[in-house]
């Protein structure tokens, strides 16, 4: 018998979690949306329970849950039965994950929720379980025989956890859609790392105030040109009368007018007029985009009344880490 290569292998098994996958797809009915619809109404949270694998799966599902709009988070079953029962209220819904329904361990937080009236779903390929009997609702997987684990011995949970995980990632998109859940919603919740960077705004990366570098169209450069050097981003912003912006002077502007009068003559002389300009609220991944394409350095933000209240420079936005 030919030994199987590793790529193989990882073949068969990506083939049989994907047959496995369409199994539960093609079985997905009105349950879910009920599950969905028994989570909108809960008053308090989403509290996720299980014991070994699909414990860890559990702890990916409320975490995602977590931070997609759905106040979630995970209770381990063992802890549960020594005092953790207590972050259990009626206010709650409980998720309660078992391949085969029939974890020991999962017998006191289930009993707790049933004294208590606390909703609970169930998640197991197994319906007529022990677990599936007792909840209020059961999300099915598919059982063995249809869809076996991945691994050799057909032991390890591999097909049953996959099947699991897009189970809970099917619970928490399809309550994102009913949240209306946003990519500023999003932000807020991923502060850090590189989902962070990717959705921070203009507005959190632009200079602005006293940090501005603003002149009058009619300062002369002697004057001006102090102001550029001080405030650092590279450019002055030209403003009218009525504080709209009508120009920018750019280290470019400098050169192409230098000349022995260049300090003598006024900044609208220098300027270029109608200069490339953003919103605050765009993605500054976006506004990196916009830079990239018009070949500078600096974007000056305005309002809707077309008056400058930030500049964003491409070192804001590498220091960031935005790229």
């Amino acid at each position: 018998m030919t030994k199987k290569t590793a790529v193989e292998i990882a073949q068969n098994v990506l083939d049989m979690e994907m047959s496995a996958l369409k199994i539960m797809r093609d079985e997905l009915n009105g349950d879910f949306t009920k599950a969905v619809e028994m989570i909108l109404n809960v008053k308090g949270r989403v509290i996720i329970s299980g014991m070994g694998k699909s414990g860890h799966v559990g702890q990916k599902i409320a975490a995602t849950m977590a931070s997609t709009g759905t106040p979630s988070f995970f209770v381990h079953p063992s802890e549960a039965s020594h005092g953790d029962l207590g972050m259990l209220t009626k206010e709650d819904l409980l998720i309660t994950i078992s391949n085969s329904g029939e974890s020991r361990e999962m017998a006191d937080i289930i009993s707790f929720s049933r004294r208590f009236g606390i909703p609970m779903i169930a998640i197991t390929s197994n319906p007529n379980s022990t677990m599936g009997k007792a909840a209020d609702l059961v999300l099915a997987i598919p059982d063995k025989k249809r869809a076996p684990e991945a691994c050799i011995l057909g032991l390890a949970p591999t097909t049953s956890t996959t099947t699991t995980m897009a189970l809970g990632d099917c619970l928490a998109v399809a309550l994102m859609e009913a949240h209306q859940f946003s990519a500023e919603d999003f932000h807020n919740r991923h502060p850090g790392g590189k989902l962070g960077n990717v959705l921070l705004k203009v507005s959190d990366l632009m200079a602005k105030g006293n940090a501005l570098p603003l002149v009058s169209a009619h300062m002369m450069m002697s004057d001006a040109l102090p102001i550029m050097t001080a405030k650092s981003l590279g450019c002055l912003g030209v403003i009218d009368e009525n504080g709209k912006l009508i120009g920018i002077i750019t280290d470019g502007d400098l050169r192409r007018h230098m000349a022995a009068d260049l300090i003598v003559r006024q900044t609208k002389d220098i300027m270029t007029s109608h200069p490339k300009t953003i919103t605050s609220d765009i993605l500054a991944v976006e506004a990196v985009r916009l830079l990239n394409e018009a070949k500078i350095t600096n974007i000056f933000v305005v309002d809707e009344n077309q008056k400058p209240v930030g500049l964003l420079h491409i070192h804001h936005c590498l220091q960031a880490g935005v790229v």
